[in-house]
């Protein structure tokens, strides 16, 4: 089984990233969106794994969201994989009370680690994919210039729309905050060159 664990984004917030979506493809009409509907931020990709190690993964989750309340995050920024530049994913980075998502990152880390599994030493950056590129391509400064545009029309502070603090993990810009209630183990089925993604477990948080 091909295993990640992520938090599942609400539907109202699915519903305004793909504002950004559509934005993107307007600018790059040759990228491919991600599906709407599969919109997630992701804590860790596991891979394929043995299915009897599944209880095991939902151990370590336990352990990760141990003493973590229900926080928010807010989209805040546009940006790409491994730069803007030359970009084969491009994402939307959050900003609020990461601190909680980066402790139970670090946790769902240590936990892999104990299972013996590989982790991804890079650094973490909290983001939710929006698009992919099924070719290398570089960004034309034209292009470059237009992304930055959306980002200060959609994630610009002081928007009359809510008005709110980025930094204090509260709504600003066009978006509202991303709820954070629970944490969840998914499969990932590959499916006609794409993948589905089928809910194993949730472990909620702390009300």
């Amino acid at each position: 089984m091909r295993f990640f664990i992520a938090l599942e984004i609400p539907d109202e917030n699915k519903q305004e990233l793909k504002l950004v979506q559509e934005k993107i493809k307007q600018i790059l009409p040759d990228i491919r969106l991600t599906d709407n509907d599969k919109l997630h931020l992701t804590i860790a990709f596991v891979g394929e794994q043995p299915e009897e190690i599944k209880n095991d993964l939902i151990k370590v989750i336990s352990n990760a969201v141990a003493g973590i309340s229900n926080f928010v995050v807010i989209p805040a920024y546009i940006d790409g994989f491994p730069n803007i530049h030359h970009p084969h994913t491009i994402w939307v980075g959050v900003k609020g009370e990461i601190d909680k998502l980066l402790l139970m990152e670090e946790r769902v880390k240590d936990g892999l680690k104990e299972l013996q599994l590989p982790v991804d030493e890079r650094r973490y950056i909290p983001h939710i994919a929006v698009a992919k590129a099924d070719k290398y391509f570089e960004l034309t400064s034209l292009k470059e210039k237009l992304l930055q545009n959306t980002t200060s029309s959609f994630f610009s502070e002081g928007k009359q729309s809510h008005g709110f603090s980025r930094e204090a993990g509260q709504s600003h810009g066009l978006f509202d905050p991303i709820e954070i209630k629970s944490i969840k183990l998914f499969e990932s089925i590959p499916e006609g060159g794409l993948h589905t993604h089928n809910t194993l477990a949730e472990i909620k948080l702390s009300a």
